[in-house]
């Protein structure tokens, strides 16, 4: 079964940050400006981060190098495009290099070229608010690597091995997911992407068939 991993904000428990991009952040961090995260998800010019961003995000490590924080940009941008509620799939395919993958670890999947258009799309299917709440971002110069929970309301269609449908029935998704992206010259080369799809299918309500497994054997 392929499930690919690509992710309403309450102002007590998050932060906006590049619009409905939602970060860990204290009770008192309100969303940023429009002006702030509209030089970010612009998809004409290359996306930067303001003094004010860089403060709210849940960082391990605050001393960030020029590169570091345009590899930060880029990422973030990517998760921000990422968003049920505004996917934006040319922004995002074009942020990888011409040879870049997207690898979709647990279930050992890649995506290159124009499947990496099939992603945001598949993701928003399965859940139409699909949202990514980023919990710890440590950047390491062309390596930036994420904690966070892909979330979302399964209200979409989940297509199984056997040719049927699940229809979603409005179960909340809350997937922990850890993320790897590999950046070079301003694009992303890699991103390998893990998430917990035992908790993210039981939260669908697809729970593996233990007792089928052991009549098998």
């Amino acid at each position: 079964m392929k499930l690919l991993s690509r992710k309403s904000i309450t102002a007590a428990t998050a932060v906006a940050v590049l619009g409905g991009l939602s970060i860990a952040a204290v009770p008192s961090q309100a969303a940023s400006p429009a002006h702030d995260r509209a030089v970010v998800h612009s998809s004409t010019a290359a996306p930067t981060l303001t003094a004010r961003q860089l403060a709210k995000l849940p960082l391990t490590s605050r001393h960030l190098t020029k590169q570091e924080k345009a590899n930060l940009a880029i990422v973030l941008r990517d998760y921000y495009v990422a968003e049920g509620n505004h996917i934006d799939v040319p922004t995002f395919t074009k942020s990888f290099t011409k040879d870049g993958v997207f690898n979709d670890m647990v279930p050992g999947v890649a995506y290159k070229g124009k499947a990496l258009g099939s992603v945001l799309p598949y993701m928003k299917g399965l859940f139409s608010n699909v949202h990514r709440e980023l919990k710890r971002i440590t950047v390491n110069g062309n390596v930036v690597s994420i904690e966070l929970s892909i979330q979302g309301t399964f209200d979409g269609q989940l297509q199984t091995p056997t040719g049927d449908v699940i229809k979603g029935k409005g179960q909340k998704v809350d997937a922990p997911t850890a993320d790897f992206w590999y950046l070079k010259n301003g694009k992303v080369k890699m991103f390998n992407c893990f998430v917990g799809y035992s908790k993210m299918y039981h939260d669908m309500g697809v729970d593996f068939d233990w007792a089928s497994a052991v009549n098998k054997h």
